[in-house]
């Protein structure tokens, strides 16, 4: 991934927050019931095969939404928080900075091989296509051997996923990824696919039927979903 300053984020960093609040009210939850119930769903899903990351890299951090709720579910000892936007990063530093975490620009972190978990949520959407190749090769370097990678994407076969990125001005564009493409993004990239699970199925009317949820993780029915992969 590129260094170079990003304009397009530069310009939402300041008001990131305000555009995507404009995109989910449809759900009538707001961006922190995501981020939550992302890093729930990711940390139930390390209890299962026994994995506790102990440093973690946020990749395509943004402006640091999972910042805190990466800390208080994973309770790393060292996060990392990595992205594209110079301005984005200044938000994420003054909002969410502390010890034990550190925001950088792509370019300023070379990737060691020394990360047990990268996070990585609704970014790729955002990468070109020519560039997703050397972006998953970032990652991989990154992880050490066994690390795992958390990948979570918009589920372009829900409707309401369709719709709450047209009310978003920087995602309109985005070129979505079903779960298929990712999966196979991810093993060209020699990493090996743990399981693939979707969330958020039922908006905030709804929430009566969220208990299911976990049950229906297997059907690709959420409005975002995780692929979990291993570094062999």
């Amino acid at each position: 991934m590129t260094a170079e300053p990003s304009p397009e984020f530069d310009a939402f960093a300041e008001d990131y927050d305000v555009a995507l609040k404009r995109g989910i009210s449809v759900s009538g939850e707001s961006k922190d019931y995501f981020a939550q119930g992302r890093l729930a769903w990711l940390k139930r899903q390390l209890e299962t095969v026994a994995f506790q990351p102990k440093t973690i890299m946020d990749y395509g951090c943004g402006t640091g939404t999972a910042t805190p709720f990466i800390r208080e579910l994973l309770r790393p000892a060292r996060l990392l928080g990595v992205d594209i936007s110079d301005r984005s990063l200044m938000v994420a530093r003054r909002d969410h900075g502390g010890p034990g975490t550190d925001f950088r620009l792509f370019g300023d972190y070379a990737p060691d091989a020394t990360f047990d978990l990268v996070f990585c949520n609704g970014v790729f959407h955002h990468i070109p296509l020519d560039q997703r190749v050397a972006c998953m090769a970032y990652i991989v370097r990154s992880l050490r051997p066994g690390g795992l990678f958390a990948l979570w994407e918009n589920n372009p076969w829900n409707p309401g996923t369709q719709l709450v990125m047209a009310r978003i001005p920087f995602d309109r564009d985005a070129v979505k990824l079903s779960p298929p493409y990712a999966r196979n993004m991810i093993r060209s990239s020699r990493l090996e696919v743990v399981n693939t699970t979707f969330q958020f199925i039922f908006p905030k009317f709804l929430s009566g039927l969220r208990r299911w949820e976990p049950a229906l993780a297997r059907w690709p029915l959420g409005a975002q979903y995780q692929v979990l992969a291993r570094k062999r």
